[in-house]
């Protein structure tokens, strides 16, 4: 069970390490393109825009990753109330920003709203790409229940049918 629990948070946190890098390879990139088209306030609007998305994306991942680690029956709710907290901590930075006047004079509003937009749907498509390719059980399938029986149900079945070989 330890082993299981261990080799899940470390595949999670493979695919999240993953997932980061491919946000901020991408996000560095955006940079680039940005400064050489239009300047430098766009190529700081992008660091800022991908910074962001890393920053929240990440930490939202790690506390999930660490609930589903220690009391995997949370992990949904936990997960939900995340993802809105997500969305909360972007809002006011973005907000932040908007005030601090950062958007009039050093940053590009332009790229670093699509560095947001872009950053979270690279974040996402990589982390789903990932995760799916991942081998992380749903559930321990060890069980101290003796009544149980090897093949996971009640009566013997198993995929193939009825236990003995009998097809209707």
């Amino acid at each position: 069970m330890l082993l299981a629990l261990r080799t899940t948070r470390e595949s999670g946190v493979a695919v999240l390490l993953r997932g980061a890098a491919v946000t901020l390879v991408l996000g560095l990139l955006a940079a680039v393109v940005g400064g050489l088209t239009v300047g430098a306030p766009a190529a700081w609007g992008a660091v800022c825009g991908t910074a962001l998305v890393v920053l929240v994306a990440a930490g939202g991942a790690l506390v999930v990753n660490a609930v589903a680690g220690v009391l995997p029956s949370a992990s949904m709710l936990v997960a939900l109330l995340t993802y809105t907290l997500q969305l909360l901590l972007v809002l006011l930075a973005l907000l932040g920003l908007e005030r601090s006047g950062l958007l009039e004079t050093t940053l590009d509003r332009t790229w670093v709203g699509g560095a947001v937009i872009g950053g979270v749907l690279v974040w996402l498509g990589t982390q789903v790409a990932l995760a799916t390719g991942t081998r992380i059980p749903a559930y321990d399938l060890t069980s101290d229940d003796p009544s149980a029986s090897p093949s996971g149900s009640p009566s013997g079945a198993t995929p193939e049918g009825p236990k003995g070989g009998d097809r209707p």
